[in-house]
């Protein structure tokens, strides 16, 4: 399940909140089932938003109970349901099925909207909460319905298109570094492996020799002197990364991506490096992790995919956290860090909460 964080919305246009679907989980949903928490006075502000696929039939209940019980930690005051299928409309009596889309009183009965079953499902998991749905819509083939509205529009046949331009929610989203993806595989592609052998084992080389030269300096200068010259050496890194003329369309050289990853080893410098997402050079700080993790041999991945995880989910992207969480787990399964970042995304800790333990962990450390 992927849960992207708040943004504000002005509530009223069904129509403009489907279509933001895609920027409230940072890449364009495909056969899934969406719940955005609603907070505020009257349910004005869009909290959490967790995402899942569609289940089987028979895992519908137990999906709907996970996916509301995590929604209901973020204390809505309403959620808005929205499936976003292509499945076309279900027709009962028809034993073969509908094969192709169909318009209500055609077939052996009234034509009704997929996946309605589902809905209902996760009204009832949400009712015993005691959080109220707002609206339950279905997105498909450019348009939207509401399940729950009698009149022409939101007939299986009809749907009203998607609002077409930058709603003030996706503008939002964007001005909060969110960058929309195709779907999941492709925001997990943006950090994958690189495929050129010849560029992966040029890089494990220069990892190698960096490493040897990392242990070099611990014997002969000690570790407070080279966690300082480590400290300095991410500085100038997250300094390249900066955006702008001199940085634009600059590769980081494979020895300053080995030096950095080698520094990322010394505990006291990651700790340093993760308030990096506190201050003015979060973003570049955010994409020198996204290099490292893309670029680095295994298991050098992991602390730079930590870091990623930490930064993204500061501002509200969880589906890229969960991707680099994966990525850190992977590297290093017994690592603490990411598995304790893991279990509080799936408890929902709020990007709030997890700034103020960084904080904390800062002034204390």
């Amino acid at each position: 399940m992927d849960e992207p964080q708040p943004s504000s919305i002005r509530l009223g246009d069904s129509g403009e909140v489907a279509a933001a679907l895609p920027h409230l989980l940072g890449f364009h949903p495909a056969e899934s089932l969406v719940l955005v928490s609603l907070r505020g006075p009257g349910g004005s502000r869009v909290g959490l938003t967790a995402r899942a696929d569609l289940p089987h039939p028979p895992d519908a209940p137990a999906l709907a109970r996970a996916l509301a019980a995590r929604v209901a930690t973020d204390d809505p005051a309403a959620v808005l349901l929205a499936v976003v299928s292509e499945a076309p409309d279900d027709v009962p009596g028809n034993a073969a099925g509908p094969a192709l889309p169909v318009f209500a009183g055609v077939g052996d009965g009234i034509a009704e909207l997929p996946h309605r079953d589902l809905v209902h499902e996760v009204v009832l998991a949400l009712d015993a909460l005691d959080v109220p749905v707002r609206e339950a819509l279905l997105v498909r083939a450019g348009h939207w319905w509401d399940y729950d509205c009698p009149y022409p529009c939101c007939e299986p046949g009809s749907g009203t298109p998607l609002p077409g331009g930058a709603s003030p929610l996706a503008a939002a989203a964007v001005a909060g570094g969110a960058v929309l993806a195709a779907d999941r595989a492709a925001l997990a592609a943006r950090i994958a492996p690189p495929t050129e052998v010849t560029g992966v084992a040029a890089m494990a080389e220069t990892c190698l020799r960096a490493g040897r030269e990392h242990a070099a300096r611990l014997r002969t200068a000690g570790r407070p002197a080279v966690a300082e010259e480590c400290d300095a050496a991410v500085a100038e890194a997250v300094a390249a990364c900066r955006p702008g003329p001199a940085t634009a369309r600059t590769r980081l050289p494979d020895a300053r991506v080995a030096r950095v990853l080698w520094a990322l080893t010394l505990s006291e410098v990651r700790d340093r490096a993760l308030g990096l997402a506190l201050g003015e050079d979060a973003a570049a700080a955010e994409v020198l992790w996204t290099e490292c993790t893309r670029r680095a041999p295994v298991p050098h991945d992991g602390p730079p995919a930590t870091l990623l995880a930490v930064s993204a989910w500061l501002r509200g992207d969880g589906a890229m956290a969960n991707i680099a969480l994966d990525r850190a787990l992977a590297a290093d399964p017994g690592a603490s860090l990411p598995r304790l970042l893991a279990e509080g995304l799936a408890a929902c800790l709020p990007p709030a909460e997890l700034r103020a333990l960084i904080t904390d962990t800062l002034a204390t450390g």
